[in-house]
C-alpha cells in the first residue's frame, strides 16, 4: 500500500482530497488570521501561505531557512518567526494550520520535505548569517524536528539549504522537475533528497562550518551492530537488518526520531518507540520478537530486536493465492483454503494470548504478519511492530491503522482486534478489505464470492461479516448481478456510472471538477488521466450525455493554466485540448495546443503519458482535422525526435520502474510504438512499421512469463499485468502490429500476454492499472468472448454504492474515484469498449478504420531506414 494516499484521507471520507483545499478559519494557525502587514502581499500556495514586502524582490535561488516546530509550540514559534520577518522586511512562507503540519510530519510524510514549518528567504549571504544569528537566539532552546533535506543549526529549530526561490523547471529524463541555474544559466535540477548536499558549484558558509562538523561527528562506528541492509525507511526513522558484532546473533534495528514521524494522536516515532519496548516485554514469550536492547544514537532512540526469519503474509498471499492463475485446478483451491484456516487460526490464538496478558495489539493487517516456513509441521507466523499496542483500560484507536483493517471509530479496547480479525479472514481469500470503509456491506458480497470460489464453508465466514457489516443491511443481490446481464444491461450501467459521476461533480471549486487520483494535486484537475477532459472525453463517447456546465468550467480554467501546468497528452494541455476538440470546442482547443507549442515541448520523454508519443498523436490528430501545417510539421518533428531517441537508447535494466526505464503504454516504448504505427497507416513507410516493432521488443526485454505462462512487465518486485504500465498494454498494440507484418516474436509475446488477461483476481477496478484495462484490451480481441464477460461479471467486486447508484473506487481502494485512469469514468469507459453500440476506445489505442497511404507527411519528410531510423 502506497503510505502517500493515507494523508489524502483526512479530509473526506468518500474522495482524496488536500488540506489545502478546505482552510476554515478555525483550522488555521490565530497567525494566519492576522491582518497582512502594511507594505506586505499575501499569498495562498498549497499548504503555505506566502509573505512578501510590497515591491520587494528575490534572487532566483540561494540559501533559504527552514525553521521547524511540534504540534504544541508551532504557534510561539511562528509569532516569533513572523514578527522577526516583517521588522526586518524578509520575505517567508509558513504552512496555514495545525493539521498541514501534523500531515507535513506525519510518519510517511515524505521524508525530503518533512518537518519544514516556516521557509524564509534571505536576499544575500549577509542576511542568512545575520537571521540565523538573531532568530537562533530568539528560539533558542524550541524544539522541532529534524529536516533530513537540510543543515541544523545547533540543536534549535533553525536549518538552511541551498534552492531555489522562483518557480522554474528543467527536464530531466523527459520528466519536468524544479530546477536552479548552475555559474553558465543552465537549469539543472533543485534536488530535495532526504539528505543535505549543496550544489558543487557553491561553497558553504563559513559561519555554517561547525554545524557541518557537528553533523558529521554522529556515526555508527561506535556500535556493537554492524548494519548489513536497509529494510525500509519512513519519516519516523529506517527499519535496518543488523549483526550483533558481540554474539553474531542477526537482530533488527528499530530507528525513532523525536519530534518526527507523526501518527494521528499527535506521538512521534520515540514515544511509540517506547510503547512497544513495554509491550513486547509484557508480551514476551508469545509469537512476538524478544527485545535485546534499546539505546542512543545522537538524538535518535533504537531498539534492538529479534530477527524473525519470515515473509510477510501478504507476500506469502501472493506467491500462494489460486485466484490470480487462470490454470488452478479444485485441488489447488482447496489446498489453499486449507492453509489460509491454519494461518488465520494462529494468529486468532496470538491476539487472543496478548489479550489475556491485558493488552490490545492494534496494528494487525497483513503486513504485519511474518510466515515462517519450512517447518515440517507447516507454516508458523509471528506478529510485529507493537508501536500502537497498549494496555486495554483506557485504550484509544491507535494512531497509525492500516485502512483495510481499521475498526470504526465507534470500536474501542479489544474488540479493535477482533474488527481487524474479521477483515483478516476475508483479506485471506479476498483481499479487497480497504473498500469496507467505502461499504460496510460489501462483507457480505465477498463473503458469496468466497464461498463459491473457495468452497469454505458457508458459516465459516458468517462471524467476520457480521463484525465488519455490524448494523448494514446487506445490498440487494441484484445490484452485482447488473454485471451478468452482457449488452443487454449496458444502458443501465451506464445510466448507474454516469450519474454517480455527474453527482460527485464540484463546480464551485477551482482545482477539479470530479473528485479522483491525489494526482491532481500535483499535475491539477483538467488532465485526461485524473482531470475533468478525461471525465467530460469517458461522458461524452459513451453516450452518458454531455454536461455544458462542465464544459465552460473545463474551457475556462484551459485557456488560463496555472503556473507550471504540464504539456502533456495524459497529464497535462495537450489532453485537455484534444477533449476540448471533441467536445466541439475548436478554437479553444487550438488556442491551448499553441500555448503548448510556445513552451519547450521537443525536450520531454519519449512516453504516452507526458512526453512526446503523446504529443505527436494529438498533433497529427490536430492536422487532420484542421489542415492546419504547423500541427503535421511537428507531428513529424515529434516522430523524428522519437526514431532518433530509439536509435541512441542503450542498453536498459531487464527490469521496468526505474526512470527513465519504464515499460508499457504510458510510460514506456509501446507509446512511441503506438505514434510510428498510426503514422504507418496513413504513409505505408515501412520504416515507421519498423520503428513500432523496434521500439515494442524494447518493452518485451522489460517483460517476464510467469508459471502460468502469462507474460507480464517485470518490475523486479511484483510483476504487472495492466494497461498502463504492465503487459496488456503493451499486448494491444502488439496485436495491432501484428494486423501488417509476422513477427515470431510479437506473436509468441501476444499469446503469452493474452494469459495475462484471463485472471479471475486483478486488485483494482481502474482503467490504467485495474481490471477495467484488462477488459478494454479484450474487447479489441474478442467482444463476444467467455473470457471478457467473465472480466465484467468480476467486475461487480469492485463496485460500491453512491448516492443511489455505483462508483468505485480508485487506487488504493480507500476512496471512490470518478477519473479516466483509476475512477469510475475508466470503468465507463471499458464497459463502453465491450458493451457500448459503437466500440469506443482511449484516444488512439483504437486501429485507424479505412485509412489509406495519405498526405499529411510534409515535403522531405519521409523516414527512410529498413531500420527504424529517422
Amino acid at each position: 500500500m502506497d503510505k502517500q494516499y493515507e494523508r489524502f484521507c483526512v479530509v473526506d471520507p468518500l474522495f482524496y482530497d488536500s488540506l489545502h483545499t478546505r482552510r476554515p478559519t478555525a483550522a488555521l494557525f490565530a497567525a494566519a488570521s492576522r491582518p497582512v502587514p502594511t507594505g506586505w502581499q499575501r499569498e495562498a500556495l498549497d499548504d503555505w501561505l506566502v509573505y512578501a514586502p510590497t515591491g520587494g524582490s528575490l534572487p532566483n535561488q540561494g540559501w533559504k531557512i527552514h525553521v521547524s516546530a511540534c504540534l504544541d509550540n508551532a504557534e510561539r514559534v511562528l509569532d516569533v518567526v513572523l514578527d522577526y520577518c516583517v521588522a526586518h522586511a524578509v520575505a517567508f512562507k509558513f504552512i496555514h494550520g495545525p493539521a498541514a503540519l501534523l500531515m507535513r510530519n506525519a510518519k510517511y510524510a515524505r521524508r525530503g520535505t518533512s518537518g519544514k514549518f516556516v521557509t524564509i528567504y534571505p536576499r544575500d549571504e549577509a542576511e542568512l548569517e545575520l537571521v540565523c544569528k538573531e532568530l537562533g537566539e530568539l528560539l533558542r532552546g524550541e524544539p522541532g524536528p529534524y529536516i533530513l533535506s537540510d543543515l541544523r543549526l545547533g540543536t534549535g529549530p533553525l536549518h538552511v539549504r541551498y534552492g531555489g526561490f522562483a518557480a522554474r523547471y528543467c527536464v530531466v529524463d523527459g520528466v519536468v522537475e524544479p530546477a536552479i541555474s548552475d555559474p553558465s544559466g543552465r537549469l539543472v535540477p533543485d534536488r530535495r533528497d532526504p539528505v543535505f548536499r549543496t550544489p558543487e558549484w557553491i561553497s558553504l558558509p563559513a559561519f555554517l562550518a561547525p554545524d557541518l562538523a557537528a553533523r558529521n561527528a554522529t556515526t555508527t562506528a561506535d556500535l556493537p551492530y554492524r548494519i548489513d541492509r536497509v529494510i525500509h525507511f519512513s519519516n519516523g526513522g529506517g527499519l535496518y537488518a543488523a549483526t550483533d558484532t558481540r554474539s553474531g546473533d542477526r537482530v533488527v534495528l528499530k530507528e525513532a526520531r523525536p519530534h518526527a514521524g507523526l501518527d494521528a494522536t499527535g506521538a512521534d516515532a520515540v514515544t511509540r518507540l517506547g510503547h512497544e519496548h513495554d509491550a513486547l516485554r509484557r508480551l514476551s514469550g508469545l509469537a512476538v520478537p524478544r527485545v535485546h536492547d534499546r539505546f542512543r544514537l545522537g538524538e535518535h532512540e533504537f531498539l534492538a530486536l529479534e530477527y524473525i526469519d519470515g515473509t510477510p503474509l501478504n507476500k506469502v498471499l501472493v506467491e500462494r493465492y489460486p485466484l490470480i492463475d487462470a490454470t488452478a485446478d479444485p485441488q489447488r483451491y482447496a489446498a489453499y483454503a486449507a492453509w489460509a484456516m491454519r494461518i488465520h487460526r494462529q494468529v486468532e490464538r496470538t491476539i487472543e494470548a496478548i489479550h489475556e496478558r491485558g493488552y490490545v495489539y492494534g496494528d494487525l493487517h497483513l503486513f504485519n504478519v511474518l510466515v515462517r516456513t519450512g517447518d515440517p509441521e507447516g507454516d508458523t507466523v509471528a506478529l510485529v511492530d507493537f508501536e500502537v499496542a497498549g494496555p486495554v483500560g483506557g485504550y484509544r484507536r491507535p494512531g497509525l491503522r492500516n485502512q483495510g483493517f481499521a475498526a470504526p471509530r465507534e470500536v474501542g479496547g479489544r474488540d479493535i482486534d477482533r474488527f481487524a480479525l474479521a477483515c483478516l479472514k476475508l483479506a485471506l481469500f479476498l483481499p479487497l478489505t480497504a473498500m469496507l470503509r467505502l461499504a460496510p456491506e460489501k462483507a457480505y458480497h465477498f463473503a458469496e464470492v468466497i464461498t463459491e470460489r473457495f468452497g469454505v464453508p458457508e458459516d465459516y465466514l458468517a462471524d467476520a461479516v457480521a463484525v465488519i457489516a455490524a448494523s448494514s443491511a446487506p445490498r440487494p443481490r441484484g445490484v452485482w448481478r447488473r454485471f451478468r446481464s452482457g449488452a443487454a444491461g449496458w444502458p443501465v450501467l451506464r445510466r448507474q456510472l454516469a450519474e454517480a459521476i455527474v453527482g460527485s461533480a464540484t463546480p464551485q471549486r477551482d482545482d477539479r471538477l470530479f473528485p479522483g487520483d491525489v494526482e491532481q494535486f500535483h499535475s491539477g484537475g483538467l488532465n485526461l488521466a485524473h482531470g475533468a477532459a478525461g471525465v467530460l472525453y469517458s461522458l461524452h463517447v459513451t453516450g452518458a450525455g454531455r454536461h455544458r456546465d462542465f464544459e465552460a468550467w473545463l474551457v475556462k480554467r484551459a485557456l488560463d493554466p496555472p503556473s507550471g501546468a504540464r504539456l502533456g497528452f495524459y497529464d497535462g494541455l495537450h489532453g485537455v485540448a484534444y477533449a476540448l476538440h471533441r467536445l466541439g470546442h475548436r478554437q479553444e482547443a487550438l488556442d491551448v495546443v499553441d500555448r503548448c507549442l510556445r513552451e519547450k515541448w521537443d525536450e520531454l520523454g519519449p512516453d504516452l503519458m507526458s512526453g512526446l508519443a503523446g504529443i505527436g498523436l494529438n498533433l497529427l490528430h490536430l492536422a487532420e482535422a484542421t489542415g492546419e501545417p504547423a500541427f503535421s510539421t511537428a507531428a513529424w518533428r515529434a516522430t523524428g525526435l522519437l526514431f532518433e531517441r530509439l536509435e541512441a537508447a542503450g542498453d536498459a535494466p531487464a527490469t521496468s520502474g526505474a526512470r527513465p526505464h519504464h515499460a508499457g503504454l504510458t510510460h514506456g516504448w509501446t507509446g512511441p510504438a503506438l505514434l510510428f504505427l498510426r503514422m504507418y497507416e496513413r504513409t505505408r513507410d515501412v520504416a515507421l512499421l519498423n520503428g513500432a516493432t523496434t521500439a515494442i521488443r524494447r518493452d518485451l526485454d522489460r517483460c517476464v512469463v510467469r508459471d502460468d505462462g502469462a507474460m507480464e512487465v517485470d518490475e523486479g518486485w511484483r510483476t504487472m499485468p495492466y494497461l498502463a504500465r504492465g503487459s496488456v498494454g503493451i499486448g494491444a498494440v502488439i496485436d495491432q502490429v501484428l494486423a501488417y507484418r509476422a513477427d515470431e516474436r510479437l506473436a509468441e509475446a501476444s499469446d503469452a500476454i493474452s494469459l495475462a488477461a484471463r485472471s479471475p483476481f486483478y486488485a483494482q477496478a481502474g482503467l490504467f492499472a485495474g481490471r477495467a484495462g484488462i477488459i478494454r484490451y479484450l474487447a479489441q480481441r474478442d467482444r463476444d468472448g467467455e473470457e471478457l464477460r467473465a472480466q465484467i461479471r468480476n467486475l461487480a467486486w469492485h463496485a460500491v454504492p453512491f448516492q443511489g447508484r455505483l462508483a468505485f473506487p480508485g487506487e488504493q481502494l480507500l476512496r471512490l474515484s470518478m477519473d479516466l485512469a483509476t475512477g469510475s469514468a475508466g470503468v465507463l469507459l471499458a464497459l463502453g469498449a465491450a458493451l457500448h453500440d459503437e466500440p469506443v476506445d482511449l484516444p488512439f489505442l483504437a486501429p485507424a478504420a479505412g485509412t489509406s497511404p495519405a498526405s499529411l507527411r510534409p515535403e522531405g519528410k519521409k523516414i527512410h531506414t529498413e531500420h527504424g531510423k529517422g
